[in-house]
């Protein structure tokens, strides 16, 4: 069976109450079951991390060689910051999607930039909940090779 990793970076575990009006209400918890039940309808396993540290992100992201097929990576204002996340899914093999509930670029000047863009399958954000399942659609076409 296919295994995607979905990937959630710092302050996600605040969903539901930080910023509903960019965010919306849906918890994280209620975000991850959503995109279970959507994988699972595509035969994907996922397995869901949140972490608000760097040093921890990376060490998921090193640990999903062998054992992922796919990374939905939502990095929160890491996006924008960090290169090394950057590095570490170019030196990682897998493939990732980098995914954001609110449309980055429509919001403030530092948040329209992705310094992971470029390393990744694809960036899709703007869409809530369905940046994430979207996500796990373009790994799968990823994966079968029509991307």
């Amino acid at each position: 069976m296919t295994q995607f990793l979905i990937l959630h970076g710092p302050n996600l575990n605040l969903l539901g109450s930080r910023e509903p009006e960019v965010y919306g209400t849906l918890t994280l918890d209620e975000l991850n079951k959503d995109v279970l039940d959507y994988a699972s309808t595509l035969g994907v396993h996922v397995r869901c991390k949140q972490s608000n540290h760097e040093g921890v992100l990376l060490d998921e992201l090193h640990a999903s060689r062998g054992l992922f097929d796919g990374v939905v990576f939502n990095p929160g204002a890491y996006t924008h910051t960090s290169y090394a996340l950057r590095d570490a899914i170019a030196g990682i093999d897998v493939p990732v999607v980098e995914v954001h509930l609110s449309d980055i670029h429509s919001r403030e000047e530092f948040r329209r930039i992705s310094l992971i863009q470029g390393v990744c399958v694809a960036q899709i954000s703007g869409k809530g909940v369905d940046s994430y399942k979207e996500g796990v659609q373009v790994l799968v076409e990823h994966l079968k090779g029509n991307t």
